[in-house]
């Protein structure tokens, strides 16, 4: 069980501009959708489609892919959840967005728009729009890993990530205003199971002027380190051991000590993936036999991304507690049937010829 190197991520959600707080995720879903829309821009001059049909396009896009991937995730993952409480579904900025379901969406979004406005089939716009998609694929996917979500199975990998933030995130929530500062730095010790390697970390708390020291250190120990505990738990991203005692430092500062669980990246292996993907079908489109082809492209990028997605799916960790029983887990079943349309759109050119 060698590690080459153990990333520890504990990146904040966003940037605090005292008014607003810039969330990550948001900044690069829309970098993605940006830098998608110049790639368009390049496409649209270079075959002389007029650039007022592009902003209606960029408004199709994006929501079709919002309102596609929210209901993807209640439709696919949680619907027991959102069928009691259907108001939840619009709290989008809370999270909760399946990329099969904006694939879906936006099939059916640009069958609209080809309709009402770029008048041509619904194949041409398609396989020009999917070289984005794939842009905006790996930016969303990054995004993902600036979140600490949909992230891999524990595993002592060649490259493996400790999600700090979710660990974080607990120590604000019980002490609120009674913590000024927590920081998790990682020492040379190890955990070591039958099954994994897990690093140390210390943990120092900074407390705020009002914070009763001994009464904060009771809760850390009856809340905190009773709820992330090492457990069968799939979500697991740091535990405490229970016969290791909190270390008051003095009257505003307490350390204890942790381990981290290590996970695939595989938030950044899917963004690194669907990059290759954008950069391979862009390039395919300026030879004139495949941009002459309806439908090859977008046969591709289905094959391609879902294809891809469907392995990844063996290293991630289930997103929801159904799919634990299930040999192939929500994601894959759902990529099957989008690999198996690309197929057809591949293979149609083929079978044309022969019958004729």
């Amino acid at each position: 069980m060698h590690t080459f190197l153990t990333f520890t991520w504990a990146l904040d959600n966003g940037l605090d501009l005292g008014f607003f707080t810039l969330r990550y995720y948001s900044l690069l879903f829309a970098v993605g959708f940006i830098l998608g829309f110049q790639v368009m821009k390049k496409i649209f001059k270079a075959e002389k489609t007029p650039l007022d049909q592009l902003d209606q396009l960029l408004t199709y896009m994006v929501i079709s892919t919002v309102v596609g991937a929210r209901l993807g995730h209640v439709f696919f993952y949680q619907w027991d959840y959102y069928s009691q409480h259907p108001v939840e579904i619009f709290k989008v900025w809370e999270g909760g967005l399946a990329s099969h379901g904006a694939a879906i969406a936006i099939i059916l979004g640009l069958i609209i728009y080809s309709k009402k406005v770029s008048k041509k089939s619904v194949l041409w716009i398609l396989d020009r729009v999917v070289i984005t998609v794939a842009l905006a694929g790996a930016f969303i996917r990054f995004g993902n890993f600036t979140n600490s979500e949909i992230y891999g199975k524990m595993a002592n990998s060649s490259i493996e990530t400790v999600f700090i933030q979710p660990t974080e995130q607990s120590f604000l929530g019980y002490l609120g205003e009674n913590l000024s500062e927590v920081e998790f730095s990682k020492t040379e010790n190890q955990l070591i199971t039958d099954s994994l390697i897990y690093p140390e970390y210390k943990v120092t708390l900074t407390l705020s002027d009002q914070a009763d020291i001994d009464a904060t250190s009771r809760v850390i120990d009856s809340k905190i380190k009773k709820l992330i505990s090492l457990e069968d738990n799939d979500n697991l991203n740091f535990f405490f051991l229970e016969d290791r005692n909190n270390e008051i430092v003095n009257n505003k500062t307490i350390v204890t000590y942790g381990y981290g669980v290590p996970r695939y990246p595989t938030q950044l292996i899917e963004s690194f993936g669907y990059l290759l993907i954008f950069i391979l079908l862009f390039l395919q489109f300026w030879k004139t036999d495949v941009k002459n082809q309806l439908g090859s492209l977008f046969g591709q990028f289905l094959i391609t991304v879902f294809g891809f997605r469907f392995f990844v799916e063996y290293l991630k960790a289930n997103q929801v507690d159904f799919e634990s029983n299930m040999d192939l887990n929500m994601g894959q079943w759902l990529s099957i049937p989008l690999v198996l349309l690309g197929l057809f759109f591949i293979l149609k050119p083929l079978l044309n010829k022969n019958k004729s």
